[in-house]
């Protein structure tokens, strides 16, 4: 479950223009959509799984709408009252808090990633779109900080976001280094962060005197957050829809520009892992997702899926048995699409959210079976066919593979365990009545500095070096995944024979082995 709180307080318009008054999206219809519902009715049903019993931040004159539908409602009189009421509600929450203005018009599919993204914390956020022609600006040590005058969708750019995260956030008090973002307003947090937000949004309400009519309570949870050491990710629509809603002609705009995103194909493309190997990325995800949506259309399960791959990679070790040329190419391609098909129950589940505790034991299990029934079909295919005499050097370097790869998997799965247990390096903090963020800019150049020197600064230039995509790919290559892996089998095998197969995995897996214990070591010492 997730706490989740609706924002129903507009902020007010940036600038003198007061504009008119922004209608409440309990009466703010949308006739296109299926039933008609307003913009608020839809946001508590997209919300439902979550928290069948949210919150709403209300003021008195627009409770009694509030209250029309399935949701508490706590009336406040102003911005101090709104950050109040947010602290009372998330301060006991035991479980994640999600933070949305009541009049969001958005994907189904938005909602999903910022609630299941891996960040403790993470903002919505729209970018500055940079003037490719415009002079570069000087470098960012000599800049002043300012108060953002500038507007990106209503919302003003007072945010300065990098290395995926928040930077800085100002208010119309507080003034920001070459701001270059506006925060659109969606937050989500991770349990461990609801009472440091509950902290911070009291502490505000006492400051209220220092903010304008145009800070959203928000974005001043944000500046809250980061300027106590929070780390905020930062997330931005790409191929979603996101609008906040004043009024009627805003709504017909939005809904027109929403019918034009394809929010499907999103779900399918994000159901595909980002960081996937180069084969899987270029021969298998570019159609496996496809194959993930017919599935999942049809009611398979990613169980089930499972169990095909499973049982297409049992055939696939039968033929590398049989030991004759025939079996060598049918193995190959039976242990692609074994692969396939083991990328696949994957995505089903991410594409229909079914997800559970036997379905990821099966795929991280059976992954490695599959692999290994193949080295003994390959072992018992060289003795059979007689090529290598008993097959007894076969066997040997069959187990030499074998073991190999059980030693990276180990360290693989000992190091990921270890990592979870080390506490993150702290980021410096700053007061909130600080006029501005030179002084958090300071701490973290010099937090920088301090790692600077010796492994941080190895590690620091590879992970620069990862920005050429020939360096990115070689490293995806070089720790030879599972779609390497199963790659070198299939296509080894079909050309040559089991023991230069053998010779192959080892050789690959020896370097990769190499590799990744010294990355680990590296990152232990950093």
């Amino acid at each position: 479950m997730t706490r989740v709180v609706l924002l129903g307080s507009s902020p007010g318009p940036i600038g003198s223009e007061a504009g008119a008054p922004p209608v409440p999206p309990t009466d703010l219809p949308l006739p296109s959509l299926p039933g008609a519902p307003t913009v608020y009715g839809r946001l508590l049903s997209q919300l439902a799984d979550l928290d069948p019993d949210p919150v709403t931040i209300a003021r008195p004159a627009d409770a009694a709408a509030y209250r029309g539908y399935p949701a508490r409602v706590a009336e406040s009189a102003d911005v101090a009252g709104d950050l109040r009421a947010l602290a009372d509600a998330v301060q006991d929450s035991t479980d994640n808090v999600l933070i949305l203005p009541a009049d969001a018009l958005l994907h189904d599919e938005l909602i999903y990633q910022l609630t299941k993204a891996k960040r403790g914390a993470i903002a919505l956020i729209l970018r500055e779109e940079r003037d490719e022609n415009a002079p570069e600006p000087p470098p960012i040590e000599e800049a002043e900080p300012e108060i953002g005058t500038a507007v990106l969708e209503g919302r003003p750019q007072r945010t300065r976001a990098g290395r995926g995260r928040v930077i800085s956030v100002g208010t119309a008090h507080h003034a920001v280094t070459r701001p270059n973002a506006a925060l659109l307003g969606p937050i989500h947090l991770q349990q461990r962060h609801a009472a440091t937000l509950a902290e911070v949004a009291r502490e505000l309400a006492d400051l209220v005197h220092l903010f304008g009519p145009e800070d959203d309570v928000a974005e001043l949870l944000v500046f809250g957050l980061v300027r106590r050491g929070v780390s905020v990710g930062v997330r931005g629509r790409r191929d979603l829809f996101y609008r906040r809603l004043r009024g009627p002609a805003e709504t017909q705009a939005a809904l027109a520009e929403m019918a034009t995103f394809n929010e499907d194909r999103a779900r399918l493309d994000n159901a595909v892992k980002g960081a996937d190997g180069f084969f899987t990325t270029f021969f298998v995800s570019t159609y496996s997702r496809f194959l993930a949506r017919w599935a999942a259309r049809r009611g398979l399960t990613p169980n089930q899926v499972t169990l095909i791959s499973i049982f297409t990679g049992l055939l696939a070790a039968g033929a590398f048995a049989t030991g004759s040329r025939t079996g060598y190419v049918a193995g190959g391609v039976l242990i692609y699409f074994a692969f396939v098909f083991d990328c696949v129950d994957g995505q089903v589940a991410r594409y229909a959210r079914q997800f559970g505790v036997l379905g990821a034991w099966l795929d991280a299990t059976f992954d490695r079976f599959k692999e290994y029934a193949c080295f003994v079909g390959l072992a018992i295919g060289a003795t059979v066919s007689g090529q290598f005499g008993d097959g007894e050097g076969v066997w040997t370097l069959a187990l030499v593979a074998l073991a190999l790869q059980s030693v990276k998997h180990l360290l693989d799965f000992s190091f990921g365990a270890a990592n979870r247990r080390k506490p993150p390096v702290p980021l410096p903090t700053l007061d909130l009545t600080a006029a501005d963020d030179r002084p958090l800019r300071e701490a973290l150049e010099n937090r920088k500095l301090s790692r600077s020197g010796g492994v941080h600064a190895v590690l620091r230039l590879w992970t620069r070096a990862g920005r050429f995509r020939p360096v990115h790919w070689a490293r995806k290559m070089i720790v030879f995944p599972i779609g390497e892996r199963f790659a070198a089998i299939a296509l080894v095998t079909a050309f040559f024979d089991p023991r230069v197969t053998f010779l192959t995995l080892i050789v690959w897996g020896g370097v990769a082995a190499t590799y990744t214990l010294t990355g680990r070591l590296l990152r232990s010492m950093a």
